[in-house]
């Protein structure tokens, strides 16, 4: 599974001009699924996303994780990160996982996402979305298990 997470201090998803998810500060990580993905990829990707270290301690380094901050978390399904960019000018999805299996992890995620942190949003599998943030830093990495 692939993770574009994104240190924010804002962050929300709209579906048909109504609000589906928003998070203050916190996490807006973009979730792609592979077909190789599984259960146990979804369950180290939600370790990682809520232990890794982005957000600054008080002497301004990049120790503290969104648990340890309590901050939220903005799950939002986007299949193109999947993509394969290697040629041409025209990505390929052969790698993504089919609608169905990709659903199902991406509800995996979140339903595990919920059971073990408080402030968890999302956006909607399948939706045209318009997802708005404030990226603090800016700060993205790209995380992949």
């Amino acid at each position: 599974m692939i993770g574009l997470l994104q240190r924010v201090s804002q962050a929300s998803v709209t579906v048909d001009g109504a609000v589906v998810g928003a998070i203050d500060r916190g996490l807006l990580v973009l979730v792609g699924v592979q077909k190789h993905d599984d259960e146990a990829r979804a369950e180290r990707l939600l370790e990682r996303l809520l232990g890794y270290r982005v957000f600054p301690d008080d002497a301004g380094r990049m120790n503290l994780s969104a648990r340890d901050i309590g901050g939220g978390l903005l799950l939002v399904p986007q299949f193109t990160l999947a993509a394969d960019t290697k040629k041409g000018t025209r990505a390929s999805f052969t790698s993504a996982a089919p609608p169905a299996d990709g659903e199902r992890l991406f509800d995996h995620l979140v339903a595990r996402a919920r059971a073990a942190h408080e402030h968890v949003a999302t956006g909607r599998f399948g939706a045209d979305m318009q997802v708005s943030l404030t990226n603090e830093g800016p700060v993205t990495f790209w995380l992949e298990t």
